[in-house]
């Protein structure tokens, strides 16, 4: 039997790239598309290293999440590796005065460590098959530079996704829905006139609608278009109970929430008092892979589905392993945008526009692990600071 792997360094590096025909919209947060722009953006790598020279790694780290890491650093160092749960458990009450996204990471990056010992993809660990997982092609929001700027638009990239093979598309719509209201809701249903009874229709306002009346309104638009689920429509931002189950009682599209709850008791809490029928995770936000499974089988105690935030290898293996699931998340995907990720991953990985099969489908990775190995000369090459966040 192999001896457990003891952790001995914590690493992180941080690397910045260009997007290209992308830009901001309005208020500075959302990319949209923008012929000739391009936007900086940066990203870190996270390394845990152990004394048999197996080394975890994830490479979605954001700057708080980086923080929250690094307070917990000193920590992991001489723990076992393979003792996930316990991990888990004392980090999540370690991050408790923060919102423990500090936690995910850490835990992908032991799930890895655990693969790459015993040689096998992570979706075998958890038990899973490896098949096919249908993607759904997740739009950048809309724009007022001639991309995504028009009902019309919108569905001429959804006529343009059916034809490459997707069979389910997600609407992120313009936000300033105070004033243009009526927009949005034209772009519901143009969408279901054109693309209703063809594809699984979707559509996430991300938390930009002003006020209960834009939000019935919209609801009520979806009803009448056939909308498979409601996102996130509240400037709440996500996260009331009450007011996600008063939108339930009065339409008849399901909801989708819990993106920006975290971890499992608040999923809980969530789901017992009515206040979505989709469940949202991701292994990046909600205590990794050890969270997230944890998310999904309370979801299928309770008869619902979990659907995971994002794409990437992690939930390609998660989707992998659980029942209760329906979509993968391609995106952000534009038209006129090649790419709105950074190349972080080498050999023949694609969670751009085209990185489905002729029937919409995406697998998990089959290398050990993660199954897909990170570009180390890119990042090394876009590299702008890191280093040595705890050491033995």
């Amino acid at each position: 039997m192999k001896d457990s792997p003891k952790i001995t360094k914590i690493e992180v590096t941080k690397f910045e790239f260009e997007l290209e025909n992308v830009g901001k919209d309005y208020n500075g947060f959302n990319m949209v598309y923008e012929a000739g722009s391009r936007v900086t953006q940066s990203g870190t790598v996270l390394q845990i290293h152990t004394d048999q020279g197996i080394t975890g790694e994830f490479p979605g780290l954001r700057g708080p999440t980086v923080a929250q890491i690094e307070m917990v650093a000193g920590y992991l160092i001489g723990k076992d590796a393979l003792e996930r749960e316990k991990i888990y458990q004392d980090l999540k009450r370690g991050l408790r005065h923060f919102d423990m996204t500090g936690v995910g990471p850490i835990d992908i990056c032991l799930w890895d460590i655990a693969g790459k010992l015993f040689d096998v993809p992570l979706y075998k660990l958890l038990g899973g098959t490896r098949k096919p997982l249908p993607a759904y092609a997740s739009t950048l929001h809309g724009d007022e530079n001639g991309g995504l700027s028009t009902p019309e638009q919108f569905s001429d990239f959804a006529e343009q996704c059916y034809e490459m093979g997707y069979r389910s598309f997600k609407i992120h719509g313009w936000g300033l829905a105070a004033q243009r209201i009526q927009r949005e809701i034209d772009n519901v249903l143009n969408m279901g006139q054109r693309m209703g009874g063809r594809m699984s229709l979707l559509i996430d306002p991300a938390c930009e609608f002003e006020n209960f009346g834009q939000t019935l309104a919209i609801g009520r638009a979806c009803d009448e278009a056939g909308f498979f689920w409601l996102e996130d429509p509240y400037k709440d931002g996500g996260v009331s109970q009450f007011a996600h189950r008063k939108l339930r009682q009065m339409i008849k599209t399901p909801i989708l929430q819990t993106e920006h709850i975290r971890l499992l008791e608040q999923h809980v809490d969530f789901i017992v008092a009515d206040a979505t029928d989709y469940v949202r995770a991701g292994a990046h936000e909600d205590g990794g892979i050890t969270g997230t499974m944890k998310i999904a089988a309370a979801s299928e105690g309770f008869g619902l589905d979990v659907e995971l935030h994002g794409p990437g290898p992690v939930h390609r293996h998660i989707m992998s392993a659980i029942r209760n699931t329906n979509f993968y998340e391609l995106g952000l995907v534009h038209p006129l945008v090649k790419t709105t990720r950074a190349p972080v991953y080498a050999a023949d990985y694609n969670d751009d526009l085209d990185g489905i099969d002729a029937d919409g489908n995406v697998y998990a990775p089959e290398g050990p692990g993660l199954g897909v190995p990170l570009d180390w000369d890119w990042i090394n090459a876009h590299k702008v600071d890191g280093g040595v966040l705890a050491e033995a």
